[in-house]
């Protein structure tokens, strides 16, 4: 059975979710709530290219995640990212690894077994909060890339080629905030 529109819903329906959604995605209120007006503008002009093949909530998800990556496109703030890597990598490495010839982590930076359990602390609200407090601490660089493998569960060169990102700098980014949100967690004493 196919899908249909129904435009006089989508405001009560999906705004709020929409919404956060793009604040998720942008972190700016004004900008979400401009992505969410714009989506809703495009569905009703594109609204005869409505297929039915999928659901209402599913196809304005889609225009709305276009609008986010034609939003990043159009300030540079998802660009940039070979700049952003050289200017921080002798402040990050010294952070984390110490400098012999093998580069293992710093003392500072205590290893702990994360295989026990942790089925049992992503079932809890407590981790969660405190995983979408470390996210959104994290760089924009950063977390736009991360989000968009662990969390979007897109594949690298899509990623690549969203933020025009070469493989090794994609490479590079992901492990940032791997460790970034690696160090958060313990910070707050979640693993």
């Amino acid at each position: 059975m196919k899908s249909t529109l129904s435009p006089e819903n989508w405001v009560q329906f999906y705004a709020d979710y929409l919404f956060s959604h793009a604040l998720y995605k942008t972190n700016k209120r004004e900008v979400a709530e401009d992505l969410v007006q714009d989506t809703f503008l495009a569905a009703l002009r594109g609204k005869d290219g409505f297929k039915g093949d999928c659901a209402e909530k599913t196809w304005l998800v889609r225009i709305l995640n276009n609008k986010i990556i034609d939003y990043y496109r159009s300030t540079k703030q998802g660009q940039d990212y070979e700049e952003y890597i050289a200017e921080t990598e002798d402040h990050f490495h010294d952070s984390f690894f110490s400098m012999n010839e093998n580069a293992r982590w710093s003392k500072a930076v205590p290893f702990m077994h994360y295989a026990n359990a942790a089925d049992d602390y992503l079932k809890q609200k407590e981790f969660q909060a405190i995983l979408d407090k470390c996210l959104q601490n994290m760089p924009l660089k950063l977390r736009q890339v991360f989000v968009q493998k662990y969390i979007d569960d897109k594949n690298a060169d899509d990623i690549c080629k969203e933020y025009e990102l070469t493989s090794s700098n994609y490479w590079v980014i992901i492990h940032r905030a791997k460790v970034l949100l690696r160090t958060c967690l313990e910070r707050n004493e979640v693993l």
